[in-house]
This record gives C-alpha cells, sequence and structure tokens, in this order.
C-alpha cells in the first residue's frame, strides 16, 4: 500500500505542474491545446535562438545570436562585465514592461582567452518568447575558452 501512496503524489504533483505550466503556455481563450489549435507549433530552442561565439581579438569574445522571425530574446542583465546594446521597449504578457531584441544581437565579452587556465567556460543564459504567446525556458550553455 506504500508504494501505491508514493506513486500517487508522485502523479499529483505532476499533474499539478503540467497544469501549471500548461497555463503560462497557452493562457486560457488561446484556442490551443497540447492536441493542436490555432497557433504554430514552437520552434525547437536551436532554431529560435541559435548562437555562435567568435573570437574578436585575444582579449574579447563575441556571442552572436540569430533569433528567429516573430521571436525575440530579453535583455536580462544580471551582475555582468559587460553591457548590452539598447533594445526595443516591449509589454510582455509573461513580464510586463520589459527590453527585448529582434534579428540579430550581438554581445562582446573581454576575457583574456590565451591566460585562462584549463577547463575554464564561459556561461551564456538567455530566455526568449514567441511572439504568439510561448515562452522559452531559460537556457544556460557553457562554452569552453580553454582546450
Amino acid at each position: 500500500m506504500g508504494k501505491l501512496i508514493r506513486y500517487s503524489s508522485l502523479t499529483l504533483m505532476i499533474l499539478l505542474w503540467g497544469s501549471q505550466t500548461g497555463a503560462q503556455l497557452f493562457p486560457a481563450g488561446s484556442g490551443s491545446s497540447l492536441g493542436g489549435g490555432d497557433r504554430p507549433r514552437p520552434l525547437p530552442m536551436e532554431q529560435a535562438f541559435p548562437y555562435f561565439v567568435g573570437i574578436v581579438d585575444d582579449d574579447t569574445l563575441s556571442v552572436t545570436w540569430q533569433i528567429a522571425p516573430e521571436h525575440y530574446l530579453y535583455a536580462q542583465i544580471q551582475d555582468l562585465e559587460f553591457s548590452l546594446p539598447d533594445g526595443i521597449a516591449k509589454n510582455d504578457q509573461f513580464f510586463g514592461d520589459v527590453e527585448v531584441y529582434y534579428g540579430a544581437l550581438t554581445v562582446t565579452v573581454e576575457a583574456a582567452v590565451s591566460k585562462v587556465p584549463s577547463g575554464t567556460n564561459l556561461v551564456i543564459q538567455y530566455q526568449g518568447c514567441a511572439e504568439w504567446g510561448f515562452c522559452y525556458p531559460p537556457q544556460a550553455s557553457l562554452y569552453p575558452l580553454s582546450p
């Protein structure tokens, strides 16, 4: 009987989490459901917000996103040692008044690449949405700075 209770509790937590997630991803009255609807399917993250890292010089890296049409990235600065270019003001249905980027975004990062210890990574964090109301979860990727 104990196994059944633990299993039921786990199922309940998954269902509750799923209903909250569904409410954010498919707002009431949107005509969308998990099985279809009038909204497009979300692009995979790699297609919605592809990015690449480039070496500008011995002390500078660049991170460039090619943001898919009808998608945008949020400008989120949290203890960064670089600044972002000016974005576009937007009233977002999930986060209110925010600054966002469309099209392409390039950020330069000061990093003495040739002098970093072995195993050092650049952490690339970002989040974005589709204009039609789908918000992707926050992303964090590691980019190795040394071989």
